[in-house]
């Protein structure tokens, strides 16, 4: 089985400009990120998809890969299938967010690893115990699953309401790394747009909508992302300790 490693890098971010080449302890994000992917075992290339040839020039600069895509993609999951079909020799890809530069390999090949023990899996994800601080916070997206691990549903709400006592349920916060297989990847960014993914703005609820199932493997990771300037402080100041 063939996996590419693909990490979409957007430069015009509304909260943080140009965030790919923000500096991190000496280096742009965008390579934080790369080099912790490319410590993953199992993917066979690590690729930057990028909408600006500025982040193209950081990443040959380093000597990354990395892939020109289109700056009218309406969602990343649109960037992602843009170059699935340019590499039809893959069987997996893996999306990792180019605002992770804390990323861990292991969890990359975690991913990975299910769609070796599963032949027939389409999509997997990954959960997290949730702080009771992320309880309430939209940003922090839940999951719930059912008893074979894979999605129920997920939302910006608390999932699942505390109706009983508090310690009889584990909250979860679905952390933001997909994986697809490459097939089936080309069909989901084909998909319609549904009402749900629309309502809660989260994509991966159209899989669910349209009838597909998403496994969700459990980790201790605790991704740190930054999409603010108050989180780039803290993971530079996670990097120089």
């Amino acid at each position: 089985m063939k996996i590419l490693c693909v990490i979409p890098a957007r430069y015009a971010s509304t909260r943080l400009p140009g965030k790919p080449l923000a500096d991190i302890a000496g280096k742009p994000m965008i390579q934080r990120v790369y080099e912790q992917a490319k410590k993953a075992l199992r993917p066979a290339m690590v690729l930057v998809a990028a909408d600006h040839p500025l982040v193209a020039d950081a990443v040959t600069g380093f000597g990354g890969e990395v892939m020109m895509t289109s700056t009218n993609h309406p969602t990343g999951t649109d960037r992602l299938a843009e170059v699935a079909r340019a590499f039809p020799g893959f069987d997996v890809i893996i999306n990792v967010q180019g605002d992770e530069p804390l990323i861990e390999p292991a969890v990359i090949d975690q991913l990975a690893a299910a769609f070796v023990e599963e032949p027939d899996l389409l999509m997997a994800t990954l959960k997290t115990r949730a702080d009771e601080a992320e309880y309430n916070n939209p940003n922090a997206v839940k999951v719930v699953t059912g008893l074979n691990d894979y999605a129920l549903y997920f939302s910006r709400s608390l999932l699942p309401y505390p109706r009983v006592r508090p310690e009889t349920f584990a909250v979860y916060k679905h952390i933001g790394i997909y994986a697809y297989r490459r097939d089936f990847l080309l069909t989901y960014a084909a998909l319609a747009p549904t009402p749900l993914e629309k309502a809660e703005s989260l994509e991966q609820l159209r899989a669910l909508e349209h009838g597909y199932r998403i496994k969700v493997l459990e980790t201790s990771f605790k991704p740190v992302g930054v999409d603010t300037l108050e989180d780039l402080e803290k993971v530079r100041t996670i990097l120089q300790k």
